[in-house]
């Protein structure tokens, strides 16, 4: 119990006034003459004892009576662990307001944040004229936090302008954070309170912050109500290859975070901008569940993309952003070996052939030329038979296919095998063993046993229902290389009848490699005069050129990431281009051959943003609402006080779902206590009434 006027209680030395008149009665007493002694003898003993316990009660009465009206002019209060320092004490207070995305949707009070509003609205009502005030949101663009400040007009202009957006941190995060803030204010007492719905999902999580010890954090809950949402956790493009006309395969998770199922439940896939693919599906309560899609993109260059649930309760995530890139053009270096016919390669790789159709640019060098090239400047490189690599041009080429590039091999009938065996070590793909069989066309000592049409390489050429039934075509092999994999990091995409590798993958760092086992001549095979020479090379291209994802990087909103960019310019700064005019130029660093872009939580609108580097897009990147924020159940106070309470380190009560205008009263008596000079005035009437009765209606002096 506290005094909100505790100099009154020095009026309690009156309770001793009529302890003082009972004991010290100044007036002297008169002498009665009696006829007789005959009354005298008949007041019994009886009597005089009631006397004197009338005389006691109204001294009683009196005196608590006094003492009763002084602690009404003390005004004692009840406090709380809120207000343990007194109401007059100078407080700051830290007002944690929750703008993040599930606070736009409805609850039977109105919007979430409608509710929010006025509710901070309340809390800035109790602050007094000493005090100083933080607005703090879980959700801010700005990457400077809030400072306190004792103009609470400054605070309701920053409340004014708040609304919900993406990228919020967690409501313990945010809590820890506020009260570091408020904790090093000069106020002897710290106060966090905390508006939110109670979003289950985003209360905590690993990086929240300890409440400093003295700081006291209460929870004012908004007014909920059941949701029903369909999110998407996440869109792949599980496609190794993406161009023109070519089938395109992706997968969507949906996740129900309704109560019911769904059946015959729709998502869409856009891209640039058309609706081009659609399925069907159930879903379970709080289950997630996979959708495929097949697409073909029409256009080259970085394409938007989105896939699209039905209209829901939350219709922040309805569209979960992602980008395809088709390339423009696949730079294509061909590396023409020592006396090797590569007529049909230059053919196949002709602007003739290739015309608008397919997007090769190809540079032809001689092998003499590979010491100075710059491989850097290439998708893929085509070693057509090169009859020795110097160490310079296997660390070269090994540091390319480390880097993300891609190599497509063709043996020599004249190499030297420790040539080949040096590169083929470096890329821990196998070692060369000679050759098989003899440069002529007439005998045929291998031809395809098996081919693994499941692979990424041959996607789009079979239909998907048909792909393990297809076959194809079997050339004659006259002259092989024997090659022998290593087994760590390869994989056999077809297969000799004679039990080695005809073409063979084997990945190292970023990149690729495809080693065939016979060079593109009609001398060592007729496959330069079969059908499946052209496709089998365009693919090889396709496949090697697309080592990195042929989509875009997916951001969360709001959270921190890196980027490592190619293909930027040494002078050129890169600056991130969003929706709405948004332009963002983050800390960045050049790397060898990269430049790496460090994305801060500033990226807090969903949707496409393109990385530009000068003038030039060089990639195109999506920001998507973080999944977490998609499931909308809001966790009791109880609850939600216990879970906060853990991760902060504090205890953090409960403010009972009150009317806005009822808030501000209830914190100011939360913050003072329940006063009770009510209680004691109407003590004190009632033992002044009390002692006017046994004073007057009260004789035990009276005898019969």
């Amino acid at each position: 119990m506290s005094f909100l006027n505790p100099l009154a209680l020095l009026a309690m030395a009156a309770v001793a006034v009529p302890l003082f008149l009972h004991f010290f009665n100044l007036r002297q007493p008169r002498t009665v003459e009696f006829s007789s002694l005959a009354f005298v003898k008949e007041l019994k003993e009886s009597a005089v004892q009631r006397v004197r316990i009338k005389e006691w009660l109204l001294l009683a009465l009196r005196m608590l009576a006094i003492a009763s009206l002084v602690m009404a002019f003390a005004q004692p209060t009840l406090t709380s662990t809120i207000g343990s320092m007194g109401a007059s004490a100078p407080t700051a207070h830290a007002v944690v307001v929750d703008n993040s995305l599930s606070m736009a949707t409805d609850g039977p009070g109105g919007a979430y944040f409608d509710q929010a509003v006025q509710k901070a609205q309340g809390v800035l009502g109790t602050v007094g004229e000493d005090d100083e005030v933080l607005l703090w949101p879980t959700a801010r663009s700005d990457a400077r936090p809030p400072e306190p400040t004792a103009n609470t007009g400054v605070a309701r202009q920053s409340l004014a302008e708040l609304e919900p957006q993406a990228g919020a941190r967690s409501l313990a995060q945010a809590v820890g954070r506020a009260a570091e803030a408020v904790g090093q204010a000069d106020a002897p007492r710290a106060v966090v309170h905390v508006v939110s719905d109670l979003q289950a999902s985003t209360l905590g999580d690993s990086v929240a912050t300890n409440v400093p010890d003295g700081v006291q954090a209460q929870l004012i809950p908004v007014e909920t109500r059941a949701q029903a949402n369909v999110g998407v956790t996440d869109v792949t493009v599980t496609s190794r290859i993406a161009e023109v006309g070519q089938p395109v395969q992706l997968e969507a998770t949906l996740t129900n975070h309704g109560s019911d199922p769904l059946t015959d439940y729709v998502a869409s896939v856009y891209l640039a901008g058309d609706r081009v693919a659609q399925a069907t599906t159930t879903l379970e309560p709080g289950l997630e569940k996979t959708v495929s899609f097949t697409v073909t993109p029409q256009t080259r260059g970085w394409l938007d993309g989105a896939v699209a649930t039905e209209d829901d309760d939350f219709p922040v995530d309805d569209r979960h952003h992602f980008s395809l890139h088709v390339p423009e053009e696949r730079r294509v270096l061909l590396v023409r070996g020592e006396g090797q016919d590569t007529r049909y390669l230059d053919l196949a790789l002709s602007s003739e052939m290739v015309a608008d159709q397919i997007a090769f640019r190809t540079t032809a060098i001689d092998e003499g030329e590979l010491a100075s090239a710059e491989l850097g400047r290439y998708d893929t490189v085509l070693l057509a038979g090169p009859r020795s690599l110097s160490s310079g041009e296997v660390d070269a080429l090994t540091r390319f296919v480390d880097r993300g590039g891609g190599l497509l091999f063709f043996p020599n009938a004249q190499a030297r095998p420790e040539d080949y065996n040096a590169l083929l070590g470096g890329l821990n793909a196998g070692s060369f063993r000679g050759f098989s069989g003899a440069l002529s066309e007439e005998q045929t000592v291998a031809s395809f046993e098996r081919v693994d049409l499941r692979h990424p390489l041959f996607e789009g050429i079979f239909q998907e229902q048909r792909r393990e039934e297809a076959s194809v075509e079997r050339p004659d092999l006259h002259y092989v290389m024997n090659f022998r994999p290593s087994g760590q990091a390869g994989q056999t995409l077809i297969e000799l009848s004679n039990g080695r590798p005809f073409l063979h993958e084997v990945r190292h760092g970023s990149g690729r490699l495809l080693l065939t086992a016979v060079a593109p001549t009609r001398a060592w095979s007729d496959l330069p005069v079969r059908g499946l020479f052209v496709p089998l090379l365009y693919r090889s291209v396709y496949y090697l050129s697309a080592t990195t994802s042929v989509a875009g990087e997916q951001l969360v909103a709001g959270r921190p990431a890196e980027l490592r960019v190619t293909g930027v310019p040494p002078e050129a700064s890169v600056r991130l281009q969003g929706p709405d005019g948004i332009e963002v130029t983050p800390d960045q660093r050049t790397l060898f051959g990269a430049t790496l872009v460090q994305v801060g939580g500033t990226l807090t609108a969903p949707g496409l943003y393109d990385v530009q580097a000068g003038s030039t897009r060089v990639r195109r990147v999506a920001v998507n609402v973080n999944p977490s924020e998609s499931n909308l159940q809001a966790a009791t106070p109880e609850d939600a006080s216990e879970r906060l309470g853990t991760a902060t380190g504090t205890s953090v009560r409960a403010v009972a779902a009150a009317a806005p205008d009822d808030l501000e009263e209830t914190l100011r008596t939360r913050r003072a206590g329940t006063e009770l000079w009510n209680v004691f005035l109407l003590l004190a009437l009632a033992f002044l009434a009390a002692e006017m009765l046994v004073a007057s209606q009260w004789a035990p002096e009276t005898t019969s």
